[in-house]
């Protein structure tokens, strides 16, 4: 989440009066991510008051891929998948237009990110991981995912001359990793719907124990597409599974493993294409971070993320090879 599009509460109103959710008391922009404008409203209707995040589409979200995304969080709503339902305006549209972007409405979920990640975090969060790809298996609509192998190249191409900025080298290392990564991509493994963001600011518990958390829901599905599903665990094992010194920790790792492994069975063609499928996740966002870094927008609320934390994550999973000496 960011704030690209800076809106007055004139706007705000105006857009509103499309949707029967009463009138607006307060709006605040969120800082954090990256990707869209969002911002957090509060409105009041007989008395009640309600709370929404408002999105305005930017940068990577095309507008003809936002049926995709609202239809896919509508159906895992259905199905038992806690994650923000899209609200419908009195036309029985879910996306609009405002400042100039596309726009939508969706119901706030409760809880907060966890700051003190355990085992019993990732056990939730693995299980809930093979519960939103059971439920989505059936989801009759698809979406090519755009950052996979073709489109890491892609970006890099785009910062590609000033990527040792970042740091001496890097432009060397990344093209060297994106060659080995396009070679070595495995094929035909078990495949649907993925989240492909499952990060921690992506993933809400409830307050309290942190031994005994409780997984409130999962947000922001705007990198959802059709891929292997062990590629999307292996995106929440580099977010996941690594302290803040950056240090990869095996019991998050095992715990979330197992976790998913109990209700979608992981096969082994999947184990095997682990270690190719971890480097190709951390690169996959070491070079949006990067491209980010390097492409700030002047005057938006946004605090683009360091991308040397990926590279690091790479690295790791460079020297690795085979998780099974770490009880994987």
């Amino acid at each position: 989440m960011a704030v690209y599009t800076k809106l007055t509460a004139e706007e705000i109103e105006r857009f509103l009066k499309q949707y029967d959710i009463g009138t607006l008391v307060s709006f605040k922009g969120i800082t954090e991510g990256v990707e869209n404008t969002n911002y957090l409203l509060v409105t009041a209707l007989a008395g009640e008051y309600g709370r929404y995040i408002l999105t305005l589409y930017e940068q990577r979200v095309k507008p003809e891929e936002l049926p995709f995304f609202m239809g896919l969080t509508e159906w895992l709503a259905d199905r038992g998948i806690a994650c923000p339902r899209p609200v419908k305006g009195c036309d029985g549209q879910v996306i609009g237009t405002l400042g100039g972007r596309s726009a939508a409405l969706i119901h706030f979920l409760r809880g907060r990110g966890s700051p003190h990640i355990t085992p019993r975090h990732l056990e939730l969060v693995g299980e809930m991981i093979a519960r939103m790809h059971l439920a989505a298996k059936d989801f009759p609509m698809t979406r090519r995912n755009a950052l996979s192998v073709d489109g890491w190249d892609e970006l890099f191409q785009r910062f590609r001359e000033r990527a040792d900025t970042i740091c001496p080298g890097f432009e060397n290392e990344v093209a060297q990793e994106l060659t080995y990564l396009a070679r070595h991509w495995p094929h035909d493994l078990p495949q649907g719907v993925i989240h492909a963001d499952i990060f921690p600011d992506n993933i809400f518990f409830i307050d309290g124990n942190t031994d005994q958390p409780e997984l409130s829901g999962i947000i922001d599905f705007y990198f959802a597409c059709n891929d292997f599903w062990i590629y999307d665990v292996m995106i929440c094992m580099n977010a996941w599974c690594f302290d803040a010194a950056h240090r990869f920790v095996p019991e998050r790792a095992q715990a979330l493993l197992r976790s998913y492994h109990r209700l979608r069975p992981i096969t082994e063609a999947e184990r095997q294409a682990m270690p190719i499928l971890a480097r190709g996740a951390a690169m996959r966002f070491l070079v949006t971070r990067s491209h980010d870094w390097l492409n700030r927008p002047e005057g938006a609320l946004v605090n683009p993320k360091d991308p040397m934390e990926y590279i690091t994550k790479l690295r790791f999973h460079q020297r690795v090879g085979d998780y099974r000496d770490y009880g994987i």
